[in-house]
């Protein structure tokens, strides 16, 4: 059975304070908070979800925020940087807004493409690049217009404990295409506009450690339930060991751990995230699962307090 993803639905990472994430990811870099909910495992911990105008697949990064949790390690057996991409002509805008928030970065090219590259607050790295693909954001916050806003992901560079095995997953596994080699980084592509670029770098940089700072996993598109069936049996005949069908609420997911390490998802993309509260005021307030909903004064007194706000 041939199978192919058309790229990433999300990425999920650890970070520190939520209002130090939300004032960076909303403040900043303008996306969306389209979800505020807790962790299905640790409802004592947020899970934070910023996108585009409506949280489409391909858009949203996820977070868990641990105040004063253990500084983590970027490493082999992770996502090492998430890439978002913006409108042609959008990196000069993006450049003088990271100098306006004193954030460093630096510039580097690969693959014919200029990129801006800088870490969050608590360590994660990050990177913009300018491609035609994909749909403007109509998500206006902060003086950031749809015509230079982040469209969503362009993809993700990955640090493999095995790299030739992981290469051999993604595409022979996920459906990627090998599209080039430069340096020690080979290229894939998904059929998606967005979130669909992939680099996986050949040389080790030592072991990844879990904590502030690191990505948890990364998730890929699957259609729908019906699909990600196909994908759970694809990838148990394919000899990798995937989860039953957990529900997210807002996707199912399935989880798998590549020979590299890295921990991959695979979710839907509907029901998405204007099913449980309309889109005009997703992201406004905390929404729980119904198994949680009886503990909401519990669960409220325990997460930290945050608000979206511009930042001057």
């Amino acid at each position: 059975m041939t199978k192919k993803t058309m790229g990433i639905h999300h990425i999920t990472a650890i970070v520190g304070h939520p209002q130090e994430n939300v004032n960076f990811y909303a403040g900043v870099l303008g996306l969306r908070l389209v979800k505020q909910t807790v962790n299905f495992d640790d409802p004592g911990t947020y899970h934070l979800y910023f996108g585009d105008d409506g949280g489409t697949p391909g858009t949203i990064i996820t977070f868990f925020p641990w105040d004063n949790a253990y500084k983590g390690k970027i490493g082999d057996g992770q996502v090492g940087v998430t890439s978002y991409v913006v409108p042609k002509g959008a990196m000069a805008f993006w450049e003088k807004r990271l100098e306006k928030f004193n954030i460093p970065y630096t510039k580097m090219s690969r693959f014919e493409e200029e990129y801006l590259e800088f870490d969050d607050p608590h360590g994660l790295h990050l990177e913009i690049v300018e491609r035609e693909e994909g749909a403007l954001n109509n998500w206006t916050f902060g003086g950031i217009s749809p015509e230079v806003a982040i469209k969503g992901f362009g993809g993700a560079t990955l640090l493999s404990k095995q790299p030739e095995k992981t290469a051999e997953l993604l595409e022979n596994v996920m459906g990627l295409e090998r599209v080039g080699e430069e340096g020690d980084l080979i290229r894939f592509r998904s059929s998606g506009e967005i979130g669909n670029v992939i680099d996986l770098k050949l040389t080790r940089i030592g072991s990844g450690q879990m904590g502030v700072g690191t990505v948890h996993h990364i998730a890929w598109r699957a259609k729908d339930d019906q699909d990600q069936l196909d994908w759970q049996r694809h990838v148990a005949a394919s000899g990798y060991g995937v989860t039953p069908v957990q529900d997210r609420n807002y996707f199912n997911a399935i989880y798998f751990r590549e020979h590299g390490e890295i921990l991959f998802e695979i979710a839907t993309d509907p029901p998405g995230f204007a099913h449980d509260e309309s889109h005009e005021t997703m992201g406004e307030k905390l929404m729980l699962p119904e198994q949680y909903e009886p503990h909401r004064d519990k669960i409220e007194n325990v997460l930290l307090p945050f608000e979206v706000r511009k930042l001057d």
